[in-house]
């Protein structure tokens, strides 16, 4: 298990940041390259390519140096591994309210009268 909480930290740490959360969406369609991701923001290309260091570091995306262009593409396999850490805890808490639903369903009815 400690080896797959490395990663998901890294994943978790990245997806936190709003910015790095719309450059994952917008792969999510495609690849595209590092002036096609910065362009809906306001902010510098050094900056942009800082946040797309993090993506890399935490294994969501992946960059590909062709001639002077860099492609960035998402690596759905890593995005992955988030959607199962999220669905286990899912899993687990809806087992959880199944049991309190049956719990509370065998009690006997509340009789108001005092």
């Amino acid at each position: 298990m400690l080896n797959q909480e490395v990663p998901l930290d890294l994943m978790f740490q990245a997806l936190a940041d709003p910015t790095r959360r719309r450059m994952v969406d917008r792969l999510s369609h495609g690849p595209a390259s590092v002036s096609e991701l910065a362009e809906p923001f306001e902010m510098s290309l050094p900056a942009v390519v800082q946040h797309l260091k993090v993506l890399e570091e935490s294994g969501l995306v992946r960059t590909e140096k062709v001639g002077r262009v860099r492609t960035c593409t998402m690596d759905a396999g890593a995005l992955g591994m988030v959607e199962k850490w999220l669905n286990d805890r899912r899993v687990g808490w809806e087992r959880r309210l199944d049991r309190l639903g049956a719990f509370l369903d065998a009690l006997p009815p509340d009789d108001d009268k005092r």
